[in-house]
């Protein structure tokens, strides 16, 4: 019997290389002549890097950069292969680098992820996978345009900060400095989201509100959208602001078609497909998937609709293991997943839960009993 098993994080608690370990012994221990084969996975958000350059044997890259609020903070990204450099822009921008007062699209900036380019550009990388999922920016990428040498101006030719209010004020985009490696450079872009750049269904309207934005910021970032598309549009030639994914990541979307010449993907698409996932699936009996929390939005172009996918393609069954599984989870039995299972087993709160050693071994006993099933039936 051969055992697929390709995890998800749970976020807080185990990364997803952590969780297939514990899959594994937990397989092991029931029926040691089981083959298990290990894919850790992600969907282009949170633990992209790590999930990657721990499956494709690559090499992390540490630097210093800056968060959201230009503060100095330890980043990271991968190399894999000598020549593809993975990035996740939540690293140096995301919404967990604030706290609830800091919040405030107005003033936040990605500045870190031109950092994150930048060093890469210079160790020769010309081929990027860029993961910008779990933002909490809505400055279009103007802090990663920034660092990367654009210059943005108002009517009184005032240099402007690179940060969510300043769209709306751009009257002058200046080019001669953007880095000119960019253009001999390949982006692809993880991405799930579809929405476009600016409107009711645009980057402010549909995720400034978690990101910290009050109605009144809002209109004011969406208004700033629309005037930064404006002024690129007329310097580029071209105009992306209604496309799908220009809204991805408070606009980084739309700067990645303008700028970058990017391609956007689901991330699970991307991921899996530099994983082999669906070549490991195909000769596999059954796959063990599973995350933190599995909910409606798990069904959403995440990771378990991925395996899923795969599931019923191959036709083969997939379990999904959590420490959460959410009434809302039933849908997923429409895109194949077999069976759920949460792996808390008795009254507990949620930091005893999340506690790793806590989360090893509720998972692994979680494995033993479902296996030990499984291996009776056969």
């Amino acid at each position: 019997m051969k055992i697929l098993v390709a995890m998800d994080s749970f976020k807080g608690s185990l990364t997803a290389l952590e969780a297939c370990n514990e899959v594994e012994q937990g397989i092991k221990h029931v029926n040691p002549d089981i083959e298990v084969i290990k894919r850790p996975v992600a969907d282009g958000g949170e633990g992209t890097v790590e999930t990657l350059i721990d499956a494709l044997n690559g090499e992390k890259i540490f630097l210093e950069i800056k968060d959201p609020l230009m503060r100095e903070i330890d980043g990271v990204y991968g190399i894999f292969n000598e020549k593809t450099a993975i990035i996740e822009s939540a690293i140096s921008c995301g919404l967990t680098l604030l706290s609830e007062k800091e919040k405030n699209p107005l003033y936040t900036t990605t500045y870190g992820v031109g950092e994150l380019i930048k060093d890469a550009l210079d160790k020769g990388i010309r081929d990027f996978i860029i993961g910008i999922g779990g933002s909490g920016t809505n400055d279009a990428g103007i802090g990663m345009l920034s660092f990367l040498g654009m210059k943005f101006y108002d009517k009184e030719n005032n240099l402007l900060k690179p940060v969510g209010i300043s769209l709306k004020l751009i009257d002058r985009i200046d080019v001669t400095d953007f880095d000119e490696r960019i253009k001999e450079s390949k982006f692809l872009i993880a991405s799930d989201v579809n929405n476009p750049l600016f409107g009711q269904n645009g980057a402010a309207y549909v995720y400034g509100p978690q990101k910290g934005a009050n109605k009144n910021a809002v209109k004011e970032l969406d208004s700033g959208l629309k005037n930064f598309s404006l002024v690129a549009t007329k310097l580029m030639n071209v105009d992306y602001s209604q496309k799908p994914g220009s809204g991805a990541a408070g606009g980084l979307g739309y700067t990645f078609y303008t700028f970058f010449n990017a391609k956007l993907n689901p991330g699970v698409d991307i991921i899996f497909d530099r994983l082999n996932l669906d070549e490991f699936a195909g000769t596999s009996n059954l796959i063990i998937t599973g995350e933190g929390k599995i909910d409606k939005q798990s069904a959403m172009g995440k990771v378990l609709s991925g395996i899923g996918a795969l599931g019923l393609k191959y036709k083969i069954p997939v379990i999904a293991i959590a420490g959460v599984v959410d009434e809302s989870a039933e849908k997923l039995h429409e895109i194949g997943i077999t069976s759920m299972f949460s792996i808390i087993n008795r009254p507990i709160d949620y930091y005893e839960a999340i506690h790793k050693d806590n989360s090893k071994t509720m998972l692994k006993n979680c494995v033993i009993e479902i296996i030990k099933l499984i291996n009776f039936n056969n």
